[in-house]
C-alpha cells in the first residue's frame, strides 16, 4: 500500500498548494502563471483521487472495474463511499478529463470556481475514506 500513501501525500500537497495560491478574483486568476498553476494542481489532485480509488479497489479485492467510473461504484457498494461522494468523484474525473484533453476549451470561470469554492470536496473525500478504512478488520 505504499502507492496509496504516496498518492495520498501528493493529493494532500496539491490541495494545500491550491488553497495557498487561490486567486482573490477572476481577473487575478486569468494571469497566465496563476491560471496554469491552478489547472495543473487541480489535475494532480483529481488524478490522485482516482489513483487512490483504484488502489483501494485493487487492495481490497473489490473486483476488476470495466472502466474508471466502475471504481467509484465498487467503492460505494463496499461502503467506502457515500452515493454523494461517488457522484462528486465522477464529476471530478470528468473535470480532470476536460483539463487534460480539452485544454483549449477550459472555461476560466469554472476553474476559478472550483479553486475558490469546491476544494472542500477533497476534504470530504478524505473524511469518508479514513472513516471507512478505520472500520475495516
Amino acid at each position: 500500500m505504499s502507492g496509496f500513501w504516496l498518492n495520498w501525500t501528493n493529493w494532500y500537497g496539491s490541495v494545500r498548494d491550491l488553497r495557498t495560491i487561490a486567486p482573490q478574483d477572476l481577473t487575478a486568476y486569468r494571469q497566465i502563471e496563476k491560471k496554469r498553476a491552478c489547472e495543473r494542481l487541480l489535475q494532480i489532485a483529481i488524478e490522485c483521487i482516482i489513483d487512490i480509488s483504484n488502489l483501494l479497489v485493487s487492495g481490497l479485492r473489490l473486483g476488476l472495474p470495466a472502466e474508471e467510473d466502475d471504481l467509484f461504484e465498487k467503492l460505494e457498494q463496499a461502503g467506502l463511499f457515500s452515493s454523494q461522494m461517488k457522484e462528486t468523484v465522477r464529476r471530478m474525473k470528468g473535470f480532470r478529463n476536460i483539463l487534460v484533453h480539452e485544454y483549449g476549451y477550459v472555461d476560466d470561470a469554472i476553474v476559478y470556481q472550483a479553486v475558490t469554492t469546491e476544494l472542500d470536496d477533497f476534504a470530504e473525500f478524505k473524511r469518508e475514506i479514513l472513516a471507512a478504512l478505520q472500520k475495516l478488520p
